[in-house]
């Protein structure tokens, strides 16, 4: 089975933000119907999560499982820092929320580049790597990436949101005969930062 291939090496690719960070530069549909009462039904079993390191809430299928991890970057005096929440559905489907705290110097103004260049780095990790879809967006008045990848059998649809020295990569990973695009709706619309 390819699941979870995307997301090691988008969480590789996130992390390999760093390399565009340095003080001058900053950090760099396809839809099916569901009717309502069944998305509705589904959504209602899903658990409210709130993650105080990164500010934020939103809803998993179960409670997920927390990864924690520092990285010092080889050659510079900073540590990155980032979470991994990760709940699956049945066997089915993946989610993910990874947080990333970059250096307090980060230059939010460099949000679509960053974001551009995290994309980028997704699709060169794998060459079997196809991009279905990407668009930039606004969330909550930040710049945000919503893309759609496939792997050989394997969708991993997402959105990359940059939120000062945040990036936050919310992400569904499921085989191709399983996607379900209400699934993923209510799992990206459920995000939402503390306020």
């Amino acid at each position: 089975m390819e699941r979870l291939k995307v997301f090691s090496g988008v969480c590789a690719c996130a992390l390999s933000l760093c390399a565009w960070l340095t003080p001058a530069r900053g950090i760099s549909n396809e839809s099916a119907a569901v009717a309502p009462s069944v998305l509705d039904k589904a959504a209602s079993n899903w658990q409210e999560f709130h993650s105080v390191v990164g500010k934020c809430k939103m809803h998993f299928p179960a409670y997920p499982e927390h990864v924690s991890e520092k990285l010092s970057m080889p050659g510079d005096e900073y540590e990155l820092r980032y979470d991994a929440y990760i709940s699956s559905m049945d066997q089915q489907a993946v989610f993910m929320l990874l947080i990333a705290q970059y250096p307090e110097f980060v230059d939010e103004s460099y949000a679509q580049m960053s974001l551009e260049g995290f994309l980028n780095g997704v699709l060169s990790h794998n060459p079997s790597n196809q991009l279905i879809f990407a668009d930039l967006v606004l969330v909550e008045g930040h710049s945000a990436l919503d893309f759609f990848i496939r792997t050989g059998g394997v969708y991993f649809k997402g959105r990359a949101l940059m939120v000062k020295n945040s990036l936050y990569l919310m992400a569904m990973e499921c085989e191709v005969q399983t996607y379900d695009e209400g699934h993923y709706n209510h799992f990206i619309d459920s995000f939402h930062l503390a306020k």
